[in-house]
């Protein structure tokens, strides 16, 4: 006990270090970018990079929560892309009103979090095979559902304004912030006040940090686990529907691949992947800093190939400073 309490000061200051080591890598990578080229600081790039980044970013949010407790979920881009069919049949091939797409989207999301933390905490399967398992569920219903074929939201002028209006914009001409950006700050302000003020905040941390001692002090883990993926889950709705709304279209052969973005930004941020630590406000400079990595590579005329490539270097290295951090604060 004494070894854990005197490791914790490490493990914040570590964590703070981490964050101030993420937001420079951001302010280098900006004055990279903007020296290799004269289009990249223009207010229209600026602007794709935060609309990418709020798609990006909500799902790095969900993966934040799950990613605490100690457990990983691989279906948060299937289910994202599993949202946002749900929102086209209700608005397109139903014809609802707009909130009931909206409460049915964001629903359906929490139900499959639901599940997938049921099946990990209830039935020991581990969350790596789970939420694999959820992924390939999702994508095959996906396509089902949709008949393979995506569902345009042409009836539902007002949907897109949800990530492509600005709220912003109205009331500060010159501003034009999009609303999906709106979403993605708000949310995460919300998120980082669940987690910091919280009951179900504090027993994500604990659940992380050590599951056992949580069930012997008389704890519900397993129930508090399963309400934490289902809050994962609601939140990969919002993601459907901003990503819904940007492309006008529920694209159902969309979503593999953002769980990488979404992990690596939340490691990049200094969540730690064995659990027990991490901040939202980390999982956000991370999300910018893929966005902003991603855009200047395409404005370079990087190839998509070599994109990926850069990806997959980022996340190894961002695990391997974790587990350097792990193993000085130990």
């Amino acid at each position: 006990m004494t070894a854990t309490l005197a490791a914790k000061p490490r493990l914040m200051a570590s964590g703070a270090q981490q964050k101030v080591l993420a937001f420079a890598s951001l302010i280098v990578l900006l004055l990279f970018f903007s020296l290799a080229s004269p289009n990249f600081l223009q207010t229209a790039n600026i602007l794709a990079i935060l609309q990418a980044t709020s798609v990006n970013g909500v799902l790095a949010i969900a993966a934040t929560l799950v990613i605490i407790t100690g457990g990983i979920d691989l279906s948060v881009g299937t289910l994202m892309t599993f949202t946002a069919v749900i929102a086209g049949v209700v608005l397109t091939m139903w014809g609802l009103a707009m909130p009931l797409g909206i409460v049915a989207a964001i629903a359906a999301g929490a139900a499959c979090g639901f599940i997938s933390g049921s099946l990990i905490a209830r039935m020991k399967i581990p969350p790596f095979i789970a939420t694999l398992g959820m992924m390939l569920i999702l994508k095959g219903l996906s396509l089902v559902i949709s008949g393979t074929k995506p569902i345009y939201f042409n009836d539902t002028p007002s949907f897109p304004l949800l990530s492509t209006g600005s709220l912003i914009g109205a009331v500060v001409p010159g501003l034009p912030v999009p609303n999906g950006v709106l979403v993605l700050f708000i949310l995460a302000l919300a998120i980082s006040w669940v987690l910091n003020r919280t009951t179900l905040g504090r027993y994500c941390f604990a659940l992380g940090s050590n599951e056992e001692a949580v069930r012997l002090s008389g704890v519900n883990a397993d129930g508090w686990k399963v309400a934490i993926y289902a809050l994962a889950g609601g939140i990969c709705g919002i993601a459907g529907l901003l990503i819904a709304s940007r492309l006008n279209s529920a694209q159902p052969a969309l979503g593999l691949g953002y769980e990488l973005d979404a992990i690596a930004a939340v490691v990049i941020g200094g969540t730690s992947l064995a659990g027990g630590r991490g901040s939202i406000l980390g999982t956000i400079i991370g999300a910018l800093i893929m966005s902003v990595l991603l855009n200047g590579l395409r404005i370079m005329s990087v190839a998509q190939e070599w994109q990926t490539v850069v990806t997959g270097v980022i996340i190894i290295a961002a695990v391997y400073a974790d587990m350097l951090r792990r193993r000085r604060a130990g």
